[in-house]
């Protein structure tokens, strides 16, 4: 019961509570031993030296914390966390005995009571220091994320505690009673740490090896240059030297006036345990049922803007009330948020920095960077109150000013941190994908090197780059290409002089008219024909009748794409007649043509506009020669022609030829998007047609096609869907000037997540219907059809479901940058956990509130999914079957409907006639075949 309770209260698993009541413990004692120590020695420091003297003791912690944060490293190097740990915890407990000594016998000195306010501040950052870096090594990255609020909450508890007992017993027996009782429970943490090692960290097999490469790491690179290399960890380390500096400025201020309101002592003391407990009951309040909202909704930036925004607000209320009760307020926000609200989001803040870097960075922020920050809040505040001789209030002036530079900082933090995921992420994938891409080279040297020496696909690649691009200094290195020995580079060559003067290289390109490649002749004497200041009757007579079928069939077709604009000429040189005495040879079964001349024929029937001859192109549509069958589909295109439209997209199946019937079909024009539309919306046309039809549609690049690929995305068809969101991101990156509204398509990740959710909700719907059927003894041959019916609907779903997932995040590189989103997709498939998980929490942070609700809870669910030791927290739906049925064949294409209806036939149940009925009406001719057979097969009778 109690351990049902904690897992739902806490999110724990099993085998975490154990673990995670021992760490949550020896954080508890930790601040606790803390919150006796520090409002005791803040007392007697303020009694015995007044608080003017406190800005010497936050220099002094700067001064001694580097010099001892150079020295702990180096220990860390030569000995085991565990040693160290160990020794400082001794170090620390023999150190409070000896005050408590002291404070007996009355031998409080003030240079003795610099030495112990300098300790307290040693143990304040070195203790939890450590604790943190053993919970690095205990948990890994998602295990932290879900346990540390809960071991923060010990922390937390462990102040209020120690505040109160604090001011409990001061106020009963003295300061030495209580210093003796910190010196005990110090040494509490001895045992608990050597148990915490021996059931987590000396069984981690990494532990060694991420042990070994931090000591490396340190030795190679020291933690100030670590830092420095990285805007990440610069950046946190100033935030965190700031917000030292503004809590020293605080304190300073709420300790002085504090003083001056209450002369005894133990009173003092008794104020300061009170309030530091009473603090700390806030911040509990704030970890145990704020923290995890507020930054599941805010993100960490957001979530790290708070306190600087809460401490500017009170700083400008004291500004206007300079009373104490103003000061206890901004300690108050200071004091709980600092502790639980940005206390986690710094943790989180640190998460992509890799761990043998996070170590030793994390270290030297929490020691050196802190004390650092202390010792320049001391001289500030020496220089203002001793040099200057101002008031404290004016120490409000410079914690504003320090408060604007930390916003700033936070701002730059925040893409630092999200290029910390993404070079984390590009890590963990680099051993299982190479994504880079050769870089094309441009330079006009680069180009000339490769149009004389390069190979012909470098070359072709280039002429294709320059089409649109008219560049004198290469036009001699394209004239040579005619002397090439490739057939395609000629070709690519002259249709490079278009751009260039009329009539260029054309004495060498006559000669090509006479080479045996049916492509290249035709593009010269096309060339010829546009290019040349001949009469057309003598271009024709000397072509048309030459012996050479290449020349003849080229200038013929030449004449038929004349044809259209001059009647007159087609009529002159007899085309119709000489497309029909060429047909009627190729139409012959014995005919001994060749299939480039057959191929050129199809061409020219296409471009002179022959509807007489359109039966040709169709057959030769089926065509087994590949060569044949693509160039009738190039003239079907041509043709524009609705004959065509069907077979044109029947062969979009096969993928020899769907880029041809593409380009054929966009050649139709925008009345083919209507016809898509209209396909659509009938539920006729075959599932592996669908995921092309949006492909057509994107190729018209326009605003129209970019609505229209939008309104797709309301299809009933997950493979539409997932089309149109792929042609949307094409045209995203093919065109900028394209308007895509990210309002819209933010509505559109809302909708395709809500399908994945219903998707989810289905598979666990009918895998419960499996199980309730499998604790059944009486096993029939028509239970095992059902059963099988299930199954096949389930697998179904599942494919829907990666579908689903990947249409979602199409969608979200349309709204977000493209780089980003790929990479997180990427990640979220790798088989690397913690590429998993640092994807994951990219988006936590990327994603805006909205979508943030709708998505991140699905994206979780399918990475906990695909690790069985993590268990999901999506709530998902479990409905009646007929309920599941009816939701499926609502909201879905139709392959879910025919799995559906299999699975209504062989349940033999007579309360599905409803679904049935509706189906037997559908557009689609499967789809009613089906329903009908299955009514017939539950012997009921059609409803006319």
């Amino acid at each position: 019961m109690l351990k049902t309770l904690i897992n739902k209260t806490f999110g724990l698993r099993d085998g975490e509570i154990y673990i995670s009541f021992l760490m949550q413990l020896y954080i508890f004692i930790i601040i606790t031993v803390l919150l006796i120590v520090k409002p005791t020695i803040n007392a007697l420091f303020l009694s015995q030296l007044g608080a003017d003297n406190l800005p010497y003791g936050y220099l002094l912690v700067a001064l001694v914390a580097v010099i001892a944060s150079y020295f702990y490293n180096k220990l860390i190097q030569k000995f085991s966390l565990k040693k160290v740990t160990a020794i400082s915890l001794i170090f620390f407990s023999l150190a409070f005995l000896g005050l408590s000594i002291i404070l007996q016998y009355s031998l409080l000195d003030d240079w003795v009571l610099y030495l112990y306010y300098l300790g307290v501040s040693l143990f304040a950052v070195m203790a939890t220091s450590q604790f943190w870096v053993l919970a690095n090594m205990v948990f890994n990255a998602r295990e932290a994320k879900r346990v540390f609020g809960f071991i923060g909450a010990g922390a937390i508890a462990g102040g209020v505690f120690g505040g109160y007992l604090t001011s409990l017993i001061v106020s009963s027996y003295g300061n030495k009673e209580v210093i003796l009782l910190a010196a005990l429970l110090v040494l509490c943490c001895i045992p608990l740490m050597h148990l915490i090692w021996k059931l987590r960290v000396h069984k981690l097999n990494t532990f060694i090896r991420v042990q070994r490469k931090y000591n490396e790491d340190t030795i190679e690179t020291s933690s100030f240059r670590l830092i420095s290399n990285s805007k990440h960890l610069t950046y946190l380390a100033l935030i965190t030297g700031i917000s030292v500096i503004v809590a020293k400025l605080v304190d300073f201020q709420f300790s002085d006036f504090a003083n001056k309101a209450i002369s005894d002592p133990d009173h003092l003391a008794s104020f300061f345990g009170f309030w530091f407990s009473t603090f700390n009951v806030v911040a509990l309040g704030i970890q145990l049922f704020l923290t995890n909202r507020i930054l599941s909704r805010l993100g960490v930036a957001s979530t790290l803007l708070i306190l600087p925004f809460i401490i500017a607000l009170g700083s400008l209320l004291f500004l206007t009330f300079p009373e104490l009760w103003v000061l206890i307020i901004i300690k108050g926000f200071d004091g709980s948020f600092k502790q639980s609200l940005n206390k986690a989001a710094v943790e989180l803040s640190i998460m992509p920095i890799p761990l043998h870097i996070k170590n030793q960075a994390k270290s030297y922020i929490d020691v050196a960077v802190d004390s650092i920050a202390t010792g320049i809040a001391g001289f500030m505040l020496i220089f203002l109150i001793r040099k200057l001789n101002l008031s404290t209030s004016y120490i409000t002036i410079i914690i504003l000013l320090f408060v604007f530079i930390w916003i700033i900082l936070i701002y730059k933090l925040r893409e630092a941190y999200f290029n910390s995921f993404r070079t984390n992420i590009q890590r963990t994938l680099e051993n299982t994908e190479n994504s880079a891409k050769p870089k094309f080279e441009t330079t006009l040297k680069a180009a000339r090197k490769i149009l004389n020496h390069g190979q012909e696909y470098q070359i072709l690649n280039l002429l294709e780059y320059l089409n649109s691009n008219k560049l004198n200094a290469l036009k001699p290195s394209i004239v040579g290409l005619l002397n090439h020995p490739s057939n395609k580079i000629k070709i690519a060559a002259i249709q490079q002089f278009y751009i260039y003067d009329r009539g260029t290289a054309l004495n060498q390109v006559e000669p090509l008219v006479n080479s045996n490649d049916d492509q290249l002749v035709f593009t010269a004497l096309e060339y010829i024909l546009n290019h040349s200041s001949i009469n057309e009757h003598k271009f024709f007579n000397t072509y048309l009748n030459h012996e050479s079928d290449y020349i003849s069939n080229a200038a013929l077709l030449c004449l038929a794409k004349e044809a259209p604009a001059n009647q007159k000429l087609a009529l002159q040189f007899d085309l119709y007649n000489r497309i029909e005495d060429r047909v009627t040879q190729a139409s012959n079964p014995e005919s001994t043509k060749r299939k480039t001349s057959i191929a050129e024929l199809l061409i020219t029937i296409a471009e002179s506009g022959m509807t007489k001859y359109y039966g040709f192109i169709m057959s030769h549509l089926d065509n087994d020669d590949a060569y044949i069958k693509k160039h009738a589909i190039k003239a079907a295109g041509i043709t524009a022609n609705e004959l065509f439209i069907d077979r044109l997209f029947d062969l979009l199946l096969d993928k020899t030829y769907r880029k041809a019937s593409i380009k054929s079909l966009k050649n139709y024009g925008v009345k083919i998007i209507d016809y898509i539309i209209n396909l659509e919306k009938t539920d006729t046309f075959n599932n592996n047609i669908a995921s092309q039809l949006p492909k057509i549609i994107s190729a018209f690049n326009t605003q129209k096609a970019v609505n229209v690929l939008l309104k797709l995305l309301n299809s009933k068809d997950i493979i539409i869907r997932l089309a149109a969101s792929k042609a949307l991101t094409k045209l995203k990156n093919d065109e900028s000037k394209l308007h895509f509204n990210k309002r819209l398509l933010r509505k559109k990740i809302i909708k395709e997540s809500a399908y994945y959710k219903r998707t989810l909700d289905a598979i666990a719907s009918l895998q419960h219907a499996i199980n309730l059927e499998m604790t059944q003894t009486n096993a029939s041959v028509n239970s095992n059809e059902i059963l099988g019916a299930r199954h096949q609907i389930i697998q179904v779903l599942e494919d829907q479901s990666e579908t689903s997932l990947h249409c979602i995040f199409n969608l979200l590189s349309l709204v977000y940058e493209e780089s980003d989103i790929e990479i997180t997709y990427s990640a979220l498939l790798s088989d690397i956990k913690e590429a998993r998980i640092n994807a994951l929490e990219f988006l936590d942070n990327l994603l805006q509130s909205q979508l943030k609700q709708s998505v991140l809870p699905l994206i979780e669910h399918y990475v906990l999914s695909n690790n069985e030791s993590d268990a999901s927290v999506l709530e998902l739906q479990i409905m009646n079957e007929k309920v599941c049925l009816a939701m499926l064949i609502r909201n879905r294409g139709k392959k879910i409907k025919l799995v559906v209806i299999e699975l209504i036939k062989a349940s033999n149940n007579p309360t599905y006639k409803p679904l049935l009925n509706k189906l037997k009406k559908h557009q689609n001719k499967d789809v009613k075949f089906f329903a009908i057979d299955a009514l017939e097969s539950l012997k009921l009778p059609a409803i006319t």
